[in-house]
């Protein structure tokens, strides 16, 4: 009897000590594929976590369940692929991609499917489809950074690191040293655009045009910013907090390049789920794709995407990306973005930009 019980006893330390591993979801099955804009580093981390999480279910797409590429090229593929009359299923059965108004655009196209997340509204800190065509799963935040080894030397040539993107746009001092993301290919800069032209107006723009605002990705503004070439830049914040963790993982303690979160507010972009019609999606997969996005909303999805240097959706975490500062008070500078004008405005606000700044 005495050795029945501690048998029975090792089998629940055993199962005890495996707990989370219990927590998968064996039935669902399948293929799947989501496009997403998420940085091929964090994409990695996704794409094992959700094998682990979904062993039954089979990445739809050279091995992984994922396709990454930058908002703007996605969209611009996904585009492609809706005006394919020869084959009436995108190539994919989610998105996690570019913000809200392209969501809006899916919808009213008749693209995404609906589904429910349970208790949404307790859930979720920030805005999401009333009807469940898609919610949002991940924030990024557009600051501006700058290097704090190069102050002195730009204040000997006149000029002061700017701590708001009015600064940033207007003072003439920075012409020829100012670098941002291009709003015609990224979705967060666009949306960073729409957000800045409801607060400033066209002037903005005039600004960032005589300026003479770089475009470059992150990568390239980063290292000009660390050379000396840049001023200051406006950037995603995980781009930053990305570069400082990788450094430090290394050994390396860095001192060229710091966060400034603008005195003026922050523009938070909450990165939508979305779930492809079966009409529509590569592997008719709903069921599943539902469990993915569920998923994706749980505390533990979220957790990966803080350790993906991004902000959680979720009310009432303590959880920031690494060496972040709390999300709810990031959410009281936010300067918002209407979402339906970036929308419905996408075409005369691109004509606008390339008018006022690219010519």
């Amino acid at each position: 009897m005495k050795k029945t019980i501690c048998v029975l006893m090792t089998a629940i330390l055993a199962l005890a000590a495996f707990g989370p591993a219990l927590a998968v979801n064996p039935d669902v099955e399948g293929e799947l594929v989501i496009y997403t804009s998420m940085y091929p580093e964090i994409v990695d981390m996704m794409d094992a976590a959700m094998r682990e999480e979904f062993p039954n279910l089979t990445p739809g797409i050279n091995g992984s369940f994922f396709f990454q590429s930058g908002s703007g090229k996605l969209i611009t593929k996904i585009y492609g692929e809706m005006g394919d009359q020869r084959n009436n299923a995108l190539e994919t059965d989610m998105f996690l991609v570019a913000e809200p108004s392209f969501s809006l655009e899916m919808k009213e196209y008749g693209y995404l499917h609906a589904f429910e997340v349970e208790n949404a509204s307790e859930l979720l800190r920030f805005p999401y489809d009333e009807e469940g065509y898609w919610y949002p799963v991940r924030v990024c935040n557009m600051v501006l950074a700058y290097n704090p080894e190069k102050t002195a030397d730009w204040e000997a040539k006149g000029i002061r690191i700017p701590r708001t993107f009015k600064d940033f746009a207007e003072d003439p001092a920075l012409k020829g040293y100012i670098s941002m993301g291009d709003p015609m290919t990224s979705g967060t800069a666009y949306a960073a655009t729409v957000s800045l032209l409801d607060k400033y107006g066209e002037a903005y723009l005039d600004s960032l045009g005589a300026n003479k605002v770089m475009r470059e990705s992150g990568s390239t503004a980063i290292a000009k910013l660390q050379s000396g070439e840049c001023a200051a830049i406006m950037i995603l914040e995980e781009s930053i907090l990305k570069y400082l963790h990788d450094e430090e993982a290394k050994g390396n303690t860095v001192t060229n390049l710091e966060i400034i979160y603008p005195e003026d507010g922050v523009v938070l972009i909450p990165s939508t789920v979305m779930i492809v019609d079966e009409a529509y999606s590569k592997n008719v997969n709903t069921e599943a794709a539902e469990a993915v996005a569920r998923w994706l909303l749980s505390p533990a999805g979220q957790e990966l995407i803080v350790k993906g240097y991004m902000h959680s959706v979720l009310k009432g975490t303590d959880l920031v990306p690494y060496k972040s500062v709390p999300t709810d008070g990031l959410i009281e500078k936010d300067l918002g973005v209407d979402w339906e004008k970036a929308y419905r405005e996408r075409e005369s606000i691109s004509n606008l930009w390339t008018v006022k700044v690219t010519q």
